[in-house]
């Protein structure tokens, strides 16, 4: 049996042939994943509509076998503009980055570019509801900050600062978000709670 960080279950003689591989090719995908199943069941029972924001691409290279059919062969990743999702929840502008660290201690602010701070310093100038979902790999918690806090550090930061974030101060500024079995990474229930019932 596997068990979370990928660790193994002591294994005897009598069962060693059921032995588990661990697989960590995927490990860095695991919040966005369970982000995109959290949506999956949101826009499932109608709750929010919320959409992971495709990585801009430039085509170089496009190959016609035939006139019906055009395949892209030669392209490179664009760097991101804007954060990984947006959306609409309960009549407001929803607009998130998502990040994991396998840092302890601190979340290191280069984690974030410079254009992704202005972007949400726009989307919260608009009124929309602008945060991160950070998740400390080393605990298994995952919290939600929003992007004013964030932008705070990040202006302390290009002014002299420090160049991280301490895990302390998110996990006292920000929400930890539950597990659930049906949402994953239950980021609604912290708006509904903080954000939404003032």
């Amino acid at each position: 049996m596997n068990y979370p960080q990928g660790t193994r279950r002591q294994t005897t003689a009598n069962n060693r042939s059921n032995k588990s591989i661990v697989n960590f090719a995927n490990r860095g995908m695991a919040l966005e994943s369970e982000i995109n199943e959290t949506n999956d069941y949101y826009l499932l029972t109608n709750k929010a509509i919320v959409h992971k924001k495709p990585t801009p691409i430039q085509v170089v290279n496009v190959h016609y076998p035939k006139r019906s059919a055009a395949k892209i062969t030669e392209a490179y990743f664009q760097e991101k503009a804007t954060t990984d999702y947006n959306g609409i929840y309960n009549g407001k502008h929803l607009d998130f980055e998502a990040k994991e660290t396998k840092n302890k201690t601190t979340f290191p602010l280069n984690n974030i570019h410079r254009h992704q701070i202005d972007h949400m310093r726009s989307i919260s100038a608009h009124g929309g509801i602008c945060f991160m979902i950070i998740r400390f790999i080393a605990h298994n918690e995952t919290y939600f900050i929003l992007s004013d806090k964030i932008i705070t550090y990040w202006d302390m930061m290009i002014n002299g600062g420090k160049k991280s974030i301490p895990y302390e101060t998110i996990k006292c500024e920000g929400h930890e978000i539950p597990f659930t079995y049906q949402a994953k990474v239950d980021y609604l229930s912290v708006i509904d709670q903080f954000y939404l019932s003032k």
